[in-house]
């Protein structure tokens, strides 16, 4: 009679579950929302709240995509390693209190933020938990990437405007860019984990034309963000960079159709534009 021994993992593979990186975008751009819709300072009580609400329900989200996704990354060379599909925390189930207190305390701290950022961190979390590794991933990838977006904007100004939707319209167009690239790059890990759905179901040179429609959308986006928020020279010269970069990079992409190529795009979508852009729109407001 065999019997199953528990792997509690170390305190770093925990938080590695939690995806940090991935999850401090989230809470970054989540912040600036906040900063954008209260004109530069949001009231310190508030803000305060919205880091917290923010950091432990995107940790939370992001680590019940892990433990969803854990037997298909076990197939995959790129994730293989991850704290759950190597078994370094095993049973995985291990892993649940920890994910499931992050989203409820994050879901009751957007409660007292107000009732509608309680109801796009719902809706966030749902996104993230349903119908993983298929073609439905990237349009819930959308729901998800915006949910920390509304969540700082409605706790500091809970009025539908031009500037809220601009910036939701670019996250939706980020998106893809973000998460298709990174499939571009790891194709072959991505077939031989049995996964086909778009775009490995389309051919690389038609999906790298998509993308390169949807860089200079993303260029768009962010200059009649530039108009509807009534930004200045700071923003504007940074986003006619960061766009042209993307452009330029899908550009490369479109020509070589390398993995390599594909990696840099997804890359450069990460920070370096997301988090920039975020980031200048709160600079502009401070400094000008």
């Amino acid at each position: 009679m065999k019997i199953a021994l528990s792997k509690q993992g170390s305190f770093l593979d925990y938080i590695t579950v939690l995806k940090p990186i991935e999850t401090s975008l989230l809470t970054f751009i989540g912040i600036f929302a906040a900063i954008i819709a209260a004109g530069g300072y949001p009231p310190a009580k508030v803000l305060g709240l919205l880091l917290i609400a923010l950091l432990v329900g995107s940790a939370g989200s992001n680590g019940l995509t892990n433990y969803l996704d854990r037997e298909v990354d076990a197939r995959m060379n790129r994730t293989s390693n991850r704290a759950l599909p190597s078994k370094r925390i095993d049973p995985p189930q291990q892993v649940l209190p920890l994910i499931i207190g992050l989203i409820v305390l994050g879901l009751i701290l957007a409660w007292a933020l107000h009732p509608l950022c309680f109801l796009f961190g719902l809706i966030g979390v749902i996104a993230s938990s349903v119908w993983r590794k298929t073609i439905s991933c990237t349009f819930l990838g959308i729901v998800a990437g915006c949910s920390p977006v509304l969540i700082g904007w409605f706790a500091v100004s809970p009025v539908f405007n031009p500037t809220i939707l601009l910036l939701c319209c670019l996250v939706a167009v980020w998106t893809p860019i973000h998460v298709w690239t990174v499939m571009i790059a790891n194709r072959e890990d991505y077939l031989g984990a049995d996964l086909h759905y778009f775009p490995l179901s389309w051919q690389v040179k038609d999906v790298v034309k998509i993308l390169f429609g949807l860089s200079i959308l993303l260029y768009i986006v962010s200059i009649l963000i530039y108009i509807a928020a009534d930004f200045h020279l700071l923003y504007l010269i940074v986003a006619n960079i960061l766009g042209v970069l993307m452009i330029y990079a899908n550009v490369r992409l479109l020509s070589s159709r390398t993995p390599t190529d594909a990696w840099q795009v997804y890359k450069l979508s990460a920070f370096p534009y997301l988090g920039i852009i975020f980031l200048t729109m709160g600079l502009d407001i401070w400094l000008t």
